[in-house]
């Protein structure tokens, strides 16, 4: 089969010939019918594979969406062969305190135990078939399109676990500022208007991402500098923001959040952009919250299929083959990608 796979750190990942996996007790094969690219795979090849010691060659690709085609040993009552489904992708233990809570994402024995997300450690959905490892990762998705479906496992998934957190305080008469309007972004803008009545600005470097951000509703739209500040203290009565949203992370972005979040306010570090928050006193407004959250709950990726079943998330995406996809991440590194990549193999 074909697979996108990362073969050595600090390089670009290549198309490749490999085997069709076998699917071992407890596991589940899937044909990939969709795979999501993110900037995370950026940060893969750049860092994490080498600082995580990622077991190379990796297939890319931790947003899958795939039909059951081979059940493991064990697992043959609890999948139904045929049926289309999406990946839950922050894998843990299932019996920590954490799992048992439902907080898989944090499951505290990942690292003892060597378990990896696909394409984040494991080989993941950027090819023609794919291995789950436990059939409780799996989530029917109907009569949800895969290239529709497929980004909701990360790019809806993840801004809407860290809407949930804030949503106590996105109540009537509040602010929301969504900082970078890429995959992540665009769809927070979405969860927050249906979600919350919260007003939503939309704050990016680029004019081609803030006509988005203005095509799926948000409310104010500014180009991310400086004078973006003063604009959501205007807007807000020289108070700041209820919650500032950063899908960026990068320096810049954590330097303008930290000044337009308000006292009590709550500031979520989402993007994984290498920025770091200066955080003591008279760093952040007084009482603030700064919260750095991590993917989201399996039952929060049901929440979000739900949303998307009912037709209230509209993910915009452009389609790759795999024979495409190598050159699709240098368009995704470019800045080039407008909403979600996803290849189609």
């Amino acid at each position: 089969m074909r697979a996108i796979q990362l073969i050595e750190p600090k390089k670009w990942p290549e198309l490749r010939d490999i085997p069709v996996p076998k699917p071992g007790p407890g596991e589940v094969l899937l044909k990939v019918t969709a795979a999501g690219l993110c900037h995370s795979d950026i940060a893969v090849m750049d860092y994490y594979a080498e600082m995580l010691n990622y077991k190379l060659p990796m297939t890319l690709g931790h947003e899958c969406v795939g039909t059951v085609v081979e059940a493991g040993q064990g697992t043959e009552d609890q999948v139904t062969i045929g049926e289309s489904v999406m990946v839950y992708g922050p894998w843990g233990c299932g019996q920590c305190k954490q799992c048992s809570e439902g907080y898989e994402n944090y499951c505290t024995e990942t690292k003892k135990l060597g378990i990896f997300p696909p394409g984040l450690g494991h080989n993941g959905g950027c090819a023609e078939y794919m291995i789950v490892d436990s059939p409780r990762h799996l989530v029917p998705i109907g009569d949800l399109d895969p290239i529709k479906a497929v980004p909701l496992t990360d790019a809806a998934l993840t801004p809407y676990h860290a809407i949930q957190i804030s949503a106590p305080k996105l109540l009537a008469n509040s602010t929301a500022v969504v900082i970078g309007v890429g995959g992540l972004g665009h769809v927070a803008i979405q969860l927050l208007k249906h979600l919350t009545p919260a007003t939503v600005v939309a704050i990016d470097i680029s004019e081609t991402h803030l006509e988005l951000a203005k095509k799926v509703d948000a409310d104010v739209v500014l180009k991310s500098e400086q004078s973006a500040v003063q604009a959501v203290k205007d807007l807000t009565n020289g108070l700041g923001a209820e919650v500032v949203f950063d899908f960026v992370g990068a320096q810049p972005t954590i330097d303008l959040g930290a000044q337009m979040t308000k006292v009590r306010g709550e500031w979520n570090i989402v993007g994984i952009g290498g920025g770091s928050a200066k955080v003591g006193f008279g760093q952040v407004p007084y009482e603030c919250k700064v919260l750095s959250p991590y993917w989201g709950t399996r039952g929060d990726l049901f929440d979000v299929v739900a949303l998307a079943q009912r037709g209230l998330l509209d993910v915009h995406t452009e389609t790759y083959t795999i024979e495409q996809g190598v050159e699709a991440y240098h368009r995704l590194h470019e800045g080039k990608i407008v909403g979600r990549a996803v290849l189609v193999p």
